[in-house]
């Protein structure tokens, strides 16, 4: 049986990140563990009431291993993290930026370009950090302990069979639906959340560890907890796409990007 933990990682450490994890048993995969932010997380792992808020800080490997296996009884298998990793220092854009955005571009999901200072140092070190655990960063193919990077917008197209990106994110509402009136607008994007976790719970059972969407009337930052906890769900399930030789990397021996495979 394996173990996949997911990250949503915040390119700044203002900026909260979120986090998943579900292990395989006989009947499937299940969703063990979401929380909004890495102190709410090592929360669940200590086994105290997990905080409610969404704590700022630098993600600390060592925590989150410690965390997830506590949660999981057993040994993490493979970390899938949303954010730019490479096996040299990151300064511009990479092949993997380039080779996903060749490949999604026109369906609207190309990646964003990372630089020396983002998100720089926290990447470095949180490659670094979980290299040290044992857990190293794989390009070409899965090994044992493995560290992947991976990017949930091509997922979810693929997860959906759709056209092009999903518009699911909250602070691009406006840009979605510019004619839309507000109330309208966080309908919409609801929408894609309740679509997006059915997706899911295709994949990996227990979904509704993942607290209900917000009400139409939540704080805006209510709102974007929810969906970074959504999007650490689909980073975990890109992990067991990886483990179940079900995706496919987009970039060179330096870095890659890890998505599913195209559907059938």
């Amino acid at each position: 049986m394996a173990a996949v933990l997911g990250i949503d990682a915040a390119w700044t450490i203002d900026r909260p990140s979120g986090v998943a994890l579900a292990v395989q048993t006989d009947k499937g995969w299940r969703l063990r563990a979401v929380a909004p932010s890495y102190e709410s997380f090592y929360s669940q792992g200590d086994q105290i009431s997990p905080q409610v808020h969404c704590n700022r800080a630098a993600p600390d490997a060592g925590r989150l291993v410690a965390a997830a296996e506590v949660l999981a009884g057993q040994k993490v298998s493979l970390v899938a993290i949303d954010m730019p990793l490479a096996h040299t220092a990151i300064l511009g854009r990479r092949n993997s930026d380039n080779e996903v955005s060749k490949a999604y571009g026109a369906r609207k999901a190309g990646t964003h370009t990372p630089s020396q200072s983002r998100p720089g140092k926290i990447s470095d070190t949180l490659r670094a950090s979980f290299s040290d655990l044992g857990y190293q960063l794989c390009t070409k193919r899965i090994t044992d302990c493995a560290v992947v990077e991976v990017y949930p917008h091509p997922a979810l197209i693929e997860l959906a069979s759709a056209p092009s990106r999903l518009p699911y994110k909250i602070e691009k509402i406006s840009k979605y639906w510019p004619d839309a009136s507000p109330s309208e607008r966080r309908q919409n994007v609801l929408a894609q959340w309740t679509r997006i976790v059915a997706l899911l719970s295709r994949e990996i059972s227990e979904m509704d560890r993942l607290p209900a969407c917000p009400a139409l009337n939540a704080k805006t930052s209510e709102l974007k907890s929810f969906e970074d906890m959504l999007d650490a769900v689909v980073c975990t399930w890109v992990g067991i796409c990886c483990l179940e030789n079900r995706a496919k990397p987009f970039g060179n021996a330096e870095s890659a990007i890890w998505i599913p495979a195209t559907k059938a």
